[in-house]
Order: structure tokens, then C-alpha cells, then sequence
């Protein structure tokens, strides 16, 4: 099967342009702004979700024109503008193992750089000309933020349970990347049966995306550049302990249950949260939800016809379940 290296290889004139339209878009005549989002712009992460919009577009059968690299800018400038501001919520100082921006100058700057960012993205989504795709960059910040409000509120709640889990995700994570296919769906003028096919897809992407990042807060990798337990420090229980939480008849269940009914937690509660969150069963549990979505991704693709080219999607998708940071 292709690798993600030579996907990209293959995208790279295409991320280039949008790169390079990103760039032109956020230029001011502040100096200030230009030297934040200049260093902030320095340190490019994966890029998944511009390369979703254009594998999408090139999949349904659309040149990749001026209409779909403003469509991936515009997306991959409001997902950068949900990390920003984010870094400022957690309080973050470093992200791609460089400094984030509320570390380097301060929250005031941080967010105001974020909102720069967003306001920048519906700029550039209207030059598409297309009310559909507006209306996704325009709902999408909502989806993103109700997702981070309804987890806060489950966390200070205690209120935890595999259904509300998925829900949290499907907002605050999956919800972009269908926006992705959205975009490049809307670009190649698909009709409504492809759209809702890709709008599946990327909804089961998207949750396997969380579900990885969610099983890193079990161990230590100074490759993420975040501390285990980081999710549980903030209330944050996620789909492995929660499933371990449902083993009532393994040793330590309730006294886990009662640690976590308690809120603020030390570094040896956090710790001995997830060691019961592996011995329990929930690593593998949370792996084996992975490879089960993964199953049902590639076969929703499949409904595109045996003509369709969706190597590359799935590609992307069996990275995301195998990365390691």
C-alpha cells in the first residue's frame, strides 16, 4: 500500500499553493502579527486536513483548481486558529516541540492572533463563491466549540459514559474533518449520494483520530510533547479508562470511581488511574474500537464503486491509527 511519504510527495505542489495562499492571506501591515504568525507558520504539523480536502476533490473527480486550495487554506487556517486558542485554555507551551505563542508572548496575543486566524478563514472561504462551503467554515467553529463546552461540562458533572464520549468527539474533532470532505466534495460538485458517502467516512476518521490521541495520555512519549495523564488532570476521562470503568467486578473499580467523584488529583492518583486503565483492559479495548471504525471507513468508501481511487483516504487513515505522536 502507498505510504503517507509518497502521498505527500505527491501533494507537495498542491500544499505549496495553499501554504503559500495561507502566508499571503494572514500578511498585515502590523509588524507584530507578521512576527508571531511568521514563527507561529515556521512549524507546520501533519497538514491531514488540507490533504483531505484535496485527495477528496481529486477522488470525486475534480482538477485541483484555484477553488480547492482556497477551500483547503481556509480550513487548515480555522483548525490552526481552534490550536491556538486551545494551547491558551490548557495552558500549552510547547506544540510540534516548539513554543506556542501564549508562551512565547502571552494569552492577550495568543487570542487575538487565533481570532486574526478565523476572521482570515472566512475571508478566503467566500472567494470560493459557494454558500455550501461558507456555511461550513461558518458552523464549524460552533461544532468545535460545543464539543470543548460539553466536555468541560461532563468533566465538572463526572458525568461519563462510552455514548457521550463519541458525541464529545464527533464535535470537537471529527466535525473538521468532515468539513474537509465537505470542501472537497463541494469543489468537485458531487452529487449528494458521494457527499453523504465522504461525510460518513470522515465522521469514522475523525473519531479514530481522537481515540489515538486519546490512548497517547496513557504513556510517556517525549515525541508528543505533553505529559501523560494530561487529559485526566483536567477531568478529561476518556474512551480507555471509561471503558474500565465498566469492568464493576475488576479489582479496584470503585475505588478508581471514588478517586475520580473527587476532582483534583496528584501526580500518584492520576498514576494509579492509568495503570488501572491498562491492567483493566482498556488500551486494548480503545485499539480494538480502532481497527473495528477502520473496518466500517473502508467500507464505506467502497460504496464510491470499484472505480474509485480511495487508496490514498485509507492511507491516511491506517497512519492516523499507527502514528506514534
Amino acid at each position: 500500500m502507498t505510504d503517507i511519504h509518497t502521498i505527500r510527495r505527491a501533494l507537495a505542489p498542491d500544499l505549496e499553493s495553499i501554504n503559500s495562499l495561507i502566508a499571503d492571506r494572514l500578511s498585515s501591515t502590523n509588524p507584530l502579527i507578521n512576527e508571531v504568525i511568521g514563527r507561529y507558520l515556521s512549524h507546520k504539523g501533519k497538514q491531514l486536513r488540507p490533504m483531505m480536502v484535496v485527495l477528496t476533490a481529486r477522488l470525486l473527480g475534480a482538477a485541483v483548481t484555484d477553488r480547492v486550495i482556497a477551500s483547503a487554506a481556509s480550513i487548515e487556517m480555522l483548525h490552526n486558529a481552534s490550536l491556538i486558542h486551545d494551547d491558551v485554555i490548557d495552558q500549552s507551551s510547547t506544540r510540534h516541540n516548539a513554543p506556542t505563542i501564549n508562551a512565547m508572548w502571552d494569552n492577550h496575543i495568543a487570542v487575538l492572533v487565533g481570532d486574526y486566524f478565523v476572521s482570515s478563514a472566512l475571508q478566503l472561504v467566500i472567494s470560493t463563491a459557494d454558500l455550501r462551503a461558507i456555511e461550513t467554515i461558518a458552523s464549524l467553529g460552533r461544532l468545535l466549540s460545543t464539543g470543548e463546552m460539553d466536555q468541560i461540562h461532563n468533566a465538572a458533572n463526572n458525568s461519563i459514559s462510552e455514548e457521550s464520549y463519541f458525541e464529545i468527539i464527533t464535535h470537537k474533532t471529527a466535525s473538521l474533518f468532515v468539513a474537509c470532505v465537505e470542501m472537497g466534495a463541494y469543489a468537485a460538485d458531487a452529487d449528494s449520494r458521494k457527499l453523504d458517502i465522504m461525510r460518513r467516512f470522515a465522521l469514522l476518521f475523525g473519531q479514530c483520530f481522537q481515540i489515538k490521541d486519546d490512548i497517547f495520555d496513557y504513556f510517556h512519549s517525549d515525541s508528543l510533547g505533553k505529559p501523560t495523564g494530561n487529559d485526566l488532570r483536567e477531568g478529561k476521562v476518556t474512551l480507555p479508562l471509561i471503558h474500565a470503568l465498566g469492568r464493576t467486578d475488576y479489582p479496584g473499580c470503585r475505588d478508581v470511581a471514588s478517586l475520580l467523584a473527587r476532582g483534583s488529583l496528584n501526580d500518584d492518583e492520576i498514576a494509579s488511574l492509568i495503570r488501572y486503565a491498562i491492567e483493566a483492559g482498556g488500551i486494548d479495548y480503545a485499539e480494538s474500537t480502532l481497527l473495528r471504525l477502520r473496518d466500517k471507513a473502508a467500507e464505506t468508501l467502497a460504496e464510491l464503486g470499484p472505480d474509485a481511487d480511495t487508496t490514498p483516504l485509507l492511507t491516511l487513515l491506517d497512519y492516523i491509527i499507527a502514528r506514534d505522536k
